[in-house]
């Protein structure tokens, strides 16, 4: 079996054109350098140096191994430069999950805080419900997630981020509309427009109605968010929604918004990857990135406010 450290030695003296300036670079004595590389000859039964006064040259042989061993310790050389740039977040892929209401109207923001800290790390952004979100991070799919806590996950561990509002969105001539506020029993048999099942969203609704011993009248259910809107509109149902998604057709007057009596309906929104998984290093700056808004304000709504700074949605 070749021997690494015979072919560093070998490597070293031919490059040094001597056994003393190998030995000097691999902090080691000329005697031993010359031991190894007389073991080296015998092992490969070739003659690789010669000399002549105190210079060494390489034989034939030697310059043919030369070349292939080179490639070894510039391969080595590349190795370590690619860990240091790991290491030090100058190279790297940072595989993150969220919903497709977050992808939209949050993530931009918090990539483009991550990409002017790290500019040299690639970001690919996977969208779904919560549900597949999580079955992701199972799966090794995506690393970190920033999504609705719909179900305890042992293996998953689930920090606080922020919370979203709710709306209770109607087309501006719905009776509704004219209520001060509604009760969630005033919306039981109206026709819903839901999110997806497995989403933060309809698991929020769900439990809203679920509370009063109600369960709400879908008409029809999609991950579109867009398209719940333009129904809505149209006056084909109603439906909640993220404030962030709705704040421009409500200012524009296009939706109107009612709300709900005695119900604060916000969307906790966490951070989320595997707990017996170690993060890589652009997963973990992610992360204490995102702490880091979450902790700027009492209460935890640090992001929320940083975000909406950045915004021309506007706070929730």
């Amino acid at each position: 079996m070749m021997n690494l450290n015979q072919l560093r030695v070998f490597y070293e003296a031919g490059r040094a054109g001597s056994f003393t300036g190998a030995a000097s670079k691999l902090f080691i004595t000329q005697p031993a350098v010359t031991a190894q590389m007389k073991a080296f000859e015998d092992q490969c039964g070739l003659t690789l140096f010669k000399k002549k006064g105190r210079k060494l040259y390489l034989t034939e042989e030697g310059t043919t191994l030369y070349g292939c061993v080179r490639k070894i310790f510039d391969y080595e050389r590349e190795v370590e430069n690619a860990i240091e740039e790991m290491r030090d977040l100058k190279r790297g892929i940072l595989r993150l999950g969220t919903s497709k209401a977050y992808a939209r109207y949050f993530m931009p923001f918090l990539i483009s805080s991550f990409r002017e800290a790290y500019p040299h790390i690639k970001v690919y952004l996977d969208e779904g419900s919560s549900l597949d979100i999580i079955r992701s991070l199972l799966d090794l799919k995506n690393e970190v997630a920033v999504i609705a806590k719909v179900e305890d996950e042992p293996n998953v561990a689930f920090l606080p981020f922020k919370r979203n509002r709710l709306l209770l969105i109607v087309a501006p001539a719905h009776s509704l509309a004219k209520k001060k506020s509604v009760s969630v029993e005033d919306l039981a048999n109206d026709n819903m427009i839901m999110k997806e099942a497995g989403s933060g969203t309809r698991n929020r609704v769900n439990r809203l109605f679920s509370e009063k011993g109600l369960v709400p009248n879908v008409l029809m259910e999609t991950s579109n968010t867009e398209f719940i809107k333009q129904l809505v509109q149209r006056g084909d149902g109603i439906s909640f929604l993220l404030e962030e998604a709705v704040a421009a057709e409500i200012r524009e007057k296009r939706l109107a918004t009612v709300p709900v009596a005695g119900e604060n309906a916000f969307l906790d929104v966490s951070i989320a990857y595997l707990k017996n998984q170690r993060l890589s290093h652009p997963a973990r700056a992610f992360v204490e990135m995102l702490k880091k808004m979450a902790t700027k304000e009492p209460g935890g709504q640090g992001a929320g406010k940083v975000m909406a700074a950045s915004s021309p949605i506007g706070t929730i």
